[in-house]
């Protein structure tokens, strides 16, 4: 019994996350154009035709730009909580009503043997949830677009085997940069993304005896970069004494490449 995944792409410009077993597979968010969706699963040579759903965090275009193409494209169900489904549905065009589906936050639903947990987190729109998978003992935990973590959410996340984990932006980039000065105050807010900083203080109190890897995710294109997030990340990891490439890995994640998939 196997829990497996690849971050499909992840990033400003778009983001999904496949999670599979021997009997489901998964599909968290589509950010990316229905052809660009496509594209992504030829990649880790997987048929979107298989999926047995796709699980929405929030209603941002990043995340939802292809969802209704490939629920309707492919008969795909598709599952958000009801206030996300509420500023979704102009987005995203007609869905067939046997293919709409409620996962209300801080619930468990069941596919088969996978369990799958939602959980709020701190974003700017309705109601934004992320997700956990458990599955034979295993236990996989996403968590981006916050602009924050927690205890609450620390607890629900923590001792994971692999989390996915937001790490948006450098705040002296972001600070410095091009962005006009109410992008940057939205960015920095408590409704907005966690810094390369915030993010390795949250991991600190998140990893556990289980962990293996986490997976860097959600960088700005504009206020971050792939070797700054992971030094700035591992610096503090070590400061507070984890053994990082050691007892557990630092995985980039990228907007149009997938990952390999990972076995769990």
């Amino acid at each position: 019994m196997t829990l497996r995944f690849s971050v499909l792409a992840s990033g400003s410009t778009g983001n999904a996350i496949y999670v599979e077993t021997d009997e489901q597979a998964i599909l968290v968010d589509a950010g990316l154009s229905g052809k660009q969706m496509d594209l992504l699963f030829q990649q880790i040579e997987r048929d979107p035709k298989q999926l047995n759903g796709i699980l929405v965090t929030h209603e941002h275009s990043d995340h939802i730009k292809g969802v209704g193409v490939l629920a309707r494209k492919y008969k795909l169900p598709i599952y958000a909580n009801e206030k996300t489904w509420r500023e979704m549905s102009p987005l995203i065009g007609e869905i067939p009503t046997d293919l709409k589906f409620t996962f209300p936050v801080d619930t468990v639903h069941t596919f088969g043997n996978l369990d799958i947990e939602s959980f709020a987190v701190s974003h700017d729109a309705a109601e934004p949830m992320f997700y956990i998978f458990h599955y034979g003992g295993k236990k996989l935990a996403v968590i981006t677009d916050t602009g924050y973590v927690n205890d609450r959410m620390i607890g629900k996340i923590k001792n994971a085997d692999y989390f996915i984990f937001e790490s948006n932006h450098d705040v002296e980039m972001l600070r410095m940069g091009k962005y006009p000065w109410s992008i940057k105050r939205r960015i920095l807010s408590d409704v907005g993304h966690v810094s390369n900083e915030d993010a390795a203080v949250a991991m600190s109190e998140s990893i556990g005896d289980n962990t293996k890897g986490i997976y860097l995710a959600h960088l700005s294109k504009d206020n971050n970069m792939k070797e700054l997030a992971r030094m700035s990340v591992t610096q503090i990891l070590q400061k507070k004494g984890f053994a990082v490439g050691e007892s557990f890995s630092l995985y980039d994640t990228d907007p149009k490449t997938p990952t390999p998939i990972k076995v769990i």
